[in-house]
C-alpha cells in the first residue's frame, strides 16, 4: 500500500501518524488496533502528511521492539517502508486480531474515533467473547473458484476506488483483490471476496440477500389475519448490486409529494435519504453472515421503515455507547464499501443520521439489539395516525443549529408519546448522568427552540415547542 493510500485514510480509526517514536503510545495503539479493526501507524511523519525527516530505520526498530515487549499477547505488525526527498517515513501495519491484547500494565484498549480508548470489565467481556468467534470474513467459501467472482464488479470497484483515491495504485487486478483479503495469499476465494464480487454469492452463501416488504398502513397483517403487504421483493448478487438495488425500491416507496420551485420540479422524500442509506448499508455490511436462515429486512409501513440485520451489536459496542463508539464485525467489507464509496467517512454514520432525522422534523432513529437480531427504526415526523393506518397531519420540529446528543434525543423520543417531561422524568430514562448535565441538556433543547419550560423551580416541565 503507498504512502498516499495510507494518508487518504485520515488520522481516526486505522491511521496514526508520529512524527518521532514514542513508545508508551506506539504500544498502546498496536493494542488498540488490534483490538478493533486494525490500522496503520505512520512514524516519521507529521499532522499534515509530510515526512518529517527526523527518524531513521534503526529508530523505528528500536521503538516497535520495546511498544511490543509491552503487549500481551504479542502483536502481529508488518512493516513498509517509504523515502522521498525529505528522508524515511516508515509505516507499521497492524491487522485485526482474534485474541484479546492488553498491556503489560492491564490496560485493554480500542481504537475509536477519538483515539485508543481503555475498556472496563462489562466492555472487556464483550469483546473478548466477540473475538471468540473467529474471524469469518477470511474463511475461504467451500467450492468457490476465482472464476466465480465478477469481472464487472471487480472493475467497478477498481475505477470507484482509483477515482476516490485520486490515482491508479498500479496493482494487478489479483495483488488487489489479495491485498483487501477477497482473496488468500493462495489465490482461494475468501467470504469477503464472495460478498463483495461474487457472480452468485447466494449459491455459497445464501442468507447474504435482502428482503423488502410494503406493508399497508402501520401493522404487518391486514383485515383477517391475511398479509398485509402490497410489495415483496427478494434482492440478490454482490453487496454493492444488492445496496443499490434495495436504494432503487427505496427511492420510489418513500418518495412523497413533488414541490414545483420555479421552472423546477423537486421531488421529496418522507424519511431522510441519508438516514435511510446509512442505516441500509450499516445493515448489510455489518450484520453477522455465520447465521444462517435469515437475510437482512427492509419493513416499510407508513408510518415507519425497519431495517433489521441478523446478530446482534458486535465487540464492545452497546446501545449505550452506540454513537460514540465504533467496531467492525466485518472490517473487510466496511473498507471495501468505504473505498467504493457507499460509505463516506467511517465511524460517523450514526451520528449523521441521527442530526437529519431530527432536524427534518422526525424522531431520532430507534435502536433495538437482540442477541440474534439488530432493527433500526426510522419514523416519520411526529406522525398522527388514523384508524384505516393513514396520516392524518405531520408536526415537524423548527430549525435549528448544532449536534443533540443521546441523551437530548431520548428526551425528545419520551415527548412523543408523552404530553411533557420533568427534570425527574429525564433522570429516570438517564440514570447515571448528573442532574446538572441534565439540566443543561433541557436549556439547550429550550435555546435551541425545540421545546418550551413551563412553570418554575419544582413545578417545571416542558413540552414541544
Amino acid at each position: 500500500m503507498s504512502l498516499a493510500t495510507l494518508l487518504h485514510r485520515g488520522v481516526g480509526l486505522q491511521l496514526e501518524v508520529m512524527p518521532v517514536p514514542d513508545v508508551d503510545r506506539l504500544a498502546e495503539t498496536l493494542v488498540a488496533f488490534a483490538n478493533g479493526d486494525g490500522g496503520s501507524v505512520l512514524l516519521g511523519v507529521d499532522s499534515e502528511g509530510s515526512v518529517t525527516g527526523d527518524v531513521t530505520a534503526e529508530d523505528v526498530e528500536a521503538a516497535l521492539r520495546a511498544a511490543l515487549g509491552r503487549c500481551r499477547p504479542l502483536v502481529r505488525t508488518g512493516w513498509q517502508q517509504f523515502e522521498d526527498r525529505n528522508g524515511v517515513a516508515v509505516a507499521i501495519d497492524v491487522p485485526r486480531s482474534t485474541e484479546l491484547h492488553a498491556l503489560a500494565d492491564g490496560r485493554v484498549l480500542v481504537r475509536t474515533s477519538a483515539g485508543n480508548e481503555a475498556l472496563d470489565g462489562g466492555k472487556i467481556s464483550h469483546l473478548a467473547a466477540t473475538k471468540a468467534s473467529g474471524d469469518f470474513e477470511v474463511e475461504t467459501v467451500p467450492g468457490a473458484a476465482r472464476d466465480d467472482l465478477d469481472p464487472s464488479v471487480i472493475a467497478d470497484y477498481i475505477r470507484r476506488r482509483a477515482e476516490r483515491l485520486g490515482r491508479d495504485l498500479g496493482q494487478t487486478e489479483d495483488e488487489l483483490l489479495t491485498a483487501i483479503g477477497a482473496l488468500n495469499p493462495q489465490g482461494e476465494v475468501t467470504v469477503a471476496g464472495m460478498l463483495l464480487f461474487g457472480k452468485a454469492p447466494q449459491f455459497f452463501i445464501p442468507q447474504s440477500g435482502l428482503v423488502y416488504v410494503r406493508f399497508v398502513g402501520t401493522q404487518p397483517r391486514g383485515p383477517g389475519g391475511q398479509p398485509g403487504y402490497s410489495r415483496r421483493e427478494e434482492i440478490n448478487g454482490a453487496l454493492a448490486r444488492v445496496i443499490e438495488n434495495a436504494w432503487s425500491i427505496l427511492l420510489q416507496e418513500l418518495r412523497g409529494e413533488a414541490v414545483v420551485r420555479g421552472l423546477k420540479r423537486e421531488d421529496k422524500h418522507v424519511l431522510p435519504l441519508f438516514a435511510v442509506r446509512e442505516a441500509l448499508v450499516n445493515a448489510m455490511c455489518h450484520r453477522d453472515y455465520r447465521l444462517t436462515g435469515r437475510r437482512v429486512e427492509l419493513r416499510q409501513f407508513d408510518d415507519r421503515l425497519e431495517i433489521s440485520s441478523p446478530g446482534g451489536l458486535p465487540g464492545y459496542i452497546t446501545l449505550d455507547n452506540l454513537v460514540d463508539e465504533h467496531f467492525s464485525r466485518n472490517p473487510r467489507l466496511v473498507n471495501g464499501l468505504f473505498e467504493w464509496g457507499y460509505i463516506e467517512q467511517l465511524g460517523l454514520g450514526i451520528d449523521r443520521m441521527i442530526e437529519e432525522m431530527v432536524a427534518g422534523g422526525h424522531p431520532g432513529p430507534e435502536f433495538k439489539d437482540s442477541p440474534y437480531a439488530f432493527t433500526v427504526t426510522l419514523r416519520r415526523g411526529f406522525a398522527q395516525v388514523g384508524p384505516a393506518g393513514g396520516l392524518l397531519k405531520e408536526r415537524t420540529l423548527p430549525e435549528w443549529s448544532g449536534r443533540l446528543n443521546d441523551r437530548q434525543i431520548r428526551a425528545l423520543n419520551y415527548l412523543q408519546l408523552n404530553t411533557s417531561i420533568t427534570n425527574r422524568e429525564y433522570r429516570d430514562l438517564c440514570p447515571d448522568v448528573t442532574p446538572e448535565t441534565l439540566r443543561l441538556d433541557l436549556a439547550d433543547l429550550v435555546d435551541k427552540g425545540l421545546i418550551v419550560k413551563i412553570g418554575d423551580k419544582k413545578g417545571t416541565y416542558y413540552m414541544l415547542k
